[in-house]
């Protein structure tokens, strides 16, 4: 399967998208920014120069400072696929942000988000 579509589509074109699925369920961006920072270790600064800049997924993950060592219990569906076995791994952390932004507009509590 090529994903290089997905790989070269901006952050900052999608991001909005999460922002609204997540306030049409009643959270707010401030949930979803701490979804994202959990996740990539970035800091509000570095979410906003990604954002500035266009970032695509693969550049914005690649400078991602650290995923969270906890990413292997996110697990389930999402877009028919099973976020724990997706091969290709830059495809798997962008499942695992679809996974966690459908999670929270699901109403999920955001210990249980964040793996806490």
């Amino acid at each position: 399967m090529d994903n290089s579509r997905v790989y070269k589509m901006s952050f900052a074109s999608v991001y909005p998208h999460y922002i609204l699925k997540a306030e049409k369920k009643g959270r707010t961006k401030a949930e979803v920014n701490e979804v994202i920072f959990w996740l990539t270790g970035y800091d509000t600064d570095m979410l906003q120069k990604h954002i500035d800049d266009k970032t695509n997924f693969e550049d914005f993950f690649a400078g991602a400072p650290q995923l969270n060592p906890n990413v292997s219990k996110i697990t389930g569906v999402i877009c028919g696929y099973r976020v724990e076995e997706i091969e290709d791994k830059l495809m798997q952390k962008v499942r695992y942000l679809d996974k966690l932004i459908d999670e929270l507009a699901k109403g999920k509590l955001m210990d249980k988000i964040l793996r806490k």
